[in-house]
């Protein structure tokens, strides 16, 4: 019984000394961290809003009646004085968790881009949604609602799905419709 508490008592100081060091490099490296999503944040604002060179932070009450539950943050992009449109960043559930989502939508209505973050979907299926084969239906068309197809030619309110990854395509979409909802609350 001795040395049950005292084999006890040695992994119990290993497990806390572990989290100790761990917690403290967590700690040490959280600036870091910060900092490199924030550097990350702003070339996919960048990205999929190219005609803007400066963005400002919309508070949340400014489109909070537009009933986009996925989206995560809005910025206004503009170049100088003249306003280039919005990113919107949303967070659609996929197959996997959460997909993170920047959409642009310039002053005219239509979709700059949508560039795809940080997510867990399945590799070489919904990992492709990252891909321009992909995300880059969404570029051009109206913002208005878009649904999301499985064959076929696409229509203008139209994109089709990845092959075997429905899910994820239906979220991505998903997030560029509240991306739109929110455009169309800030526009009236």
């Amino acid at each position: 019984m001795n040395s049950m508490v005292k084999i006890g008592t040695t992994l119990f100081a290993f497990s806390a000394i572990a989290a100790g060091l761990l917690a403290g490099t967590n700690q040490m490296t959280a600036p870091k961290i910060a900092v490199l999503n924030e550097k990350a944040n702003n070339e996919a604002r960048m990205q999929v809003l190219p005609e803007a060179k400066e963005f400002k932070k919309v508070e949340e009450g400014q489109y909070k009646s537009a009933g986009a539950a996925t989206v995560r943050e809005v910025f206004e992009g503009s170049n100088g004085s003249e306003k280039a449109g919005y990113t919107i960043k949303a967070a659609p559930s996929g197959y996997g968790g959460e997909v993170e989502i920047t959409i642009g939508i310039s002053k005219d209505g239509k979709i700059s881009g949508v560039s795809i973050g940080n997510n867990s979907e399945t590799p070489g299926l919904g990992a492709k949604s990252a891909d321009p084969a992909f995300n880059g239906q969404y570029k051009g068309k109206a913002a208005k609602p878009i649904e999301v197809i499985k064959a076929g030619n696409p229509a203008d309110n139209q994109i089709k799905a990845i092959s075997g990854a429905t899910i994820t395509s239906k979220a991505v979409t998903s997030g560029v419709n509240d991306a739109i909802k929110v455009f169309d609350t800030l526009n009236k």
